[in-house]
């Protein structure tokens, strides 16, 4: 059987997605390449190796099985080149870093900062919800997450590095901006734009209001919190996010936070591998300078004017970090 790299690295790509447009745009090759790549791949291998039915694609027993074996052959690939990476040590090397949609709004000054101590390292940074972040560790496309309470369930390794309060955001003029301790049962008289059912903001908003008895009226779900701050400045509802997404908001007045009791609810982020994953030194040096100096790049002076408290004054009432590889 006289097959490539190249198609083998195709045929797993079609096979876990299920699409060849997906492939596509995530190999950057066109829709009629990545065919080409299936049909000379198929070929070799003398059997069929997709059913087409209809517009989808599902794969033969065959194809089942060559999908496992491919899957392995990458793994084993992606090894080789972090060991080659490592032994390359932190000069140079790749770094392939996802984090959640809150986390990048200071993640890209603390990505900044890194890059330039390490010019020559080449970055990949993706950024997307809690869905995507658990895809990519499971794909084994990225060496490091940043991200909110990871799931229990997952064989993954995690640390807190830094605290993450959500906090209650409306417009400047809103009746209840200014008032000290509003009560929790006042805001069931108010409506919400929310976070999307399954993102870690929306888990732990609806967790902490269950334990006290409170339940809000969501008028609205988005998916990103620029979404949810847009909606509220326009006086569609308030809002719950991290006081890191509100940096620009707050400085500039067009949104404040509503001290509510309770508020804000205390949350860690993370960062996140595979248990067993065999890191490069590029990673392992970039999570070090995540643990140690994350800190420094948050805007903690609009943090204290916000909430009277800064994020040091804050720690005491957050969880401890925690490092444990959790049993799939």
């Amino acid at each position: 059987m006289n097959i490539t790299l190249r198609q083998l690295e195709v045929f797993e790509r079609v096979a876990r997605r299920l699409s060849f447009t997906r492939a596509a745009e995530e190999l950057f090759l066109t829709q009629p390449a990545v065919s080409m790549q299936i049909k000379q791949f198929e070929e070799a291998v003398g059997l069929p190796l997709f059913e087409r039915l209809g517009k989808k694609i599902y794969l033969t027993r065959a194809g089942e099985e060559l999908y496992q074996l491919s899957r392995n052959i990458a793994h084993q690939l992606n090894e080789a080149e972090q060991l080659i990476e490592e032994m390359k040590g932190t000069e140079t090397g790749r770094l392939n870093v996802s984090v959640a949609n809150t986390v990048h709004y200071f993640a890209i000054r603390l990505l900044g900062e890194f890059c330039r101590r390490h010019p020559k390292v080449r970055v990949s940074f993706k950024v997307t919800n809690r869905k995507g972040l658990l895809q990519n560790l499971e794909d084994n496309e990225a060496d490091l997450l940043l991200m909110g309470q990871p799931p229990d369930h997952q064989d993954l390794e995690a640390e807190s590095f830094l605290i993450n309060p959500l906090v209650i955001i409306a417009p400047s003029n809103h009746p209840l901006a200014g008032q000290p301790k509003i009560p929790l049962n006042e805001l069931s008289c108010e409506t919400f734009i929310m976070r999307e059912i399954g993102s870690g903001t929306r888990n732990s908003v609806e967790r902490f209001l269950a334990e006290r008895g409170v339940h809000l009226s969501v008028s609205m779900e988005m998916n990103t919190n620029t979404a949810i701050k847009q909606g509220v400045e326009e006086g569609l509802g308030l809002g719950i996010v991290s006081i890191h997404t509100l940096e620009r908001e707050l400085e500039s007045g067009r949104l404040t936070v509503i001290d509510a009791e309770c508020f804000p609810i205390l949350r860690q982020w993370f960062i996140v591998h595979r248990a067993g994953k065999r890191l490069s030194a590029v990673a392992t040096e970039f999570a070090e300078f995540v643990r140690h100096e994350s800190d420094q790049f948050v805007r903690d002076d609009i943090i204290k004017a916000a909430l009277g408290h800064s994020l040091s004054d804050l720690a005491p009432a957050a969880s401890g970090h925690r490092r444990s590889p959790h049993p799939a």
